[in-house]
């Protein structure tokens, strides 16, 4: 039997979140259907002290349910994943924060912040949506080229949500001209996922596509995510 493949999950568990429940089963159906073991485990973020913490596994995912305990802990874990390079799938919070990590140590904006833990912040390059999306599911439209376009196998798809807190349309354009890209937007236009070019697999999500999952679907960007932490992807 191959190696089971380790996921660090990034994030503060708590069974009563939705997507925290989902992602197990996500991940044991991306196993099942790729034929390849996988070894998910819980990092609390308030562990992430350093990168080398994490240097054992062999994709990370920062997962829902922020705020998170530890900010510093989330980013230093998606700067790890981002720099290694390690696969890398961000949801919902994980979106987020891959959008505050970015910004801070890619784009070299110091001063970028996120609404929800720092309100009166200079750079909110995280800030409240118009409307919340909060337990709603809304079309999502993928740009053709994208990585999750490929996983879905189609450009258009309907995902659920549970947040308050999204790209700031002021910093939408610096954030994303490249080679952190925008790929998904929702029928308004807003961005709704983020890839980072030339790296093995970096997408962020704003939607929870994990829920699937307790529908018994295999969630597309799961197994690609999955897939692209096996030996032979990452050969």
């Amino acid at each position: 039997m191959p190696r089971p493949i380790r996921i660090a999950l990034i994030g503060d568990y708590d069974p009563s979140v939705t997507a925290h429940q989902a992602i197990p089963i996500a991940l044991a159906l991306a196993s099942e259907t790729l034929g390849h073991p996988v070894r998910p485990r819980w990092v609390p973020t308030e562990q992430v002290c350093r990168s080398q913490a994490l240097a054992d596994f062999d994709a990370v995912w920062c997962v829902p349910a922020s705020p998170y305990r530890s900010i510093v802990g989330a980013l230093t874990a998606i700067r790890f994943a981002r720099e290694a390079p390690r696969p890398f799938l961000g949801t919902c919070g994980g979106f987020q924060h891959a959008l505050l990590e970015y910004a801070r140590t890619v784009l070299g904006w110091t001063d970028a912040e996120h609404a929800e833990t720092a309100p009166a912040g200079a750079r909110l390059v995280v800030g409240p949506l118009a409307c919340a999306l909060v337990e709603v599911t809304h079309t999502i439209h993928f740009t053709p080229t994208s990585r999750a376009a490929q996983a879905y196998g189609k450009l258009e798809a309907i995902e659920g949500y549970h947040c308050r807190f999204g790209l700031n349309p002021a910093f939408a354009r610096e954030l994303t001209a490249g080679p952190l890209r925008a790929v998904a937007h929702d029928d308004t236009g807003e961005v709704r996922a983020v890839e980072l070019d030339g790296h093995p697999f970096f997408v962020a999500t704003l939607f929870q596509p994990e829920r699937a999952a307790l529908r018994g679907e295999l969630p597309p960007l799961v197994r690609a995510f999955v897939q692209a932490a096996t030996p032979a992807a990452l050969a």
